[in-house]
């Protein structure tokens, strides 16, 4: 299990949401692999997207996995629902970390559609 977001300064911390299909996925996928899962993010070299049950944080693994952003404490206690966003803690740790952001998303929801689907057969 990754910890290393929890114990390195963070550069800034962000109150966002995430797409209630991309933390469903997340947590479909989580159950499947309780010790986490860890993947390429297309188009960013050096920067991969480990997915935890309580985080997900974009790691570089040229710089011994220092991580660049995390997204965690998701606010669930009270969540009735599937189809609304889910908000969360999102720390940079990094000046540009806001620049991958997007990409790191973006290429999860891929990542983990495709192992959804494989592991549903």
């Amino acid at each position: 299990m990754y910890t290393r977001h929890l114990e390195i300064p963070v550069f800034e911390t962000r109150h966002v949401w995430v797409e209630a299909v991309l933390f469903n996925q997340a947590q479909r996928v989580s159950k499947r692999f309780p010790d986490g899962l860890r993947f390429a993010i297309p188009e960013l070299k050096t920067l991969e997207l480990i997915v935890q049950r309580d985080a997900w944080i974009i790691v570089d693994k040229a710089l011994n996995d220092v991580p660049v952003a995390a997204w965690l404490e998701f606010e669930t206690r009270h969540r009735d629902n599937l189809h609304l966003p889910v908000n969360c803690h999102l720390r940079l740790f990094h000046v540009h970390a806001g620049l991958v952001l997007k990409r790191a998303q973006q290429g999860m929801l891929e990542n983990l559609s495709a192992i959804l689907k494989s592991t549903s057969k």
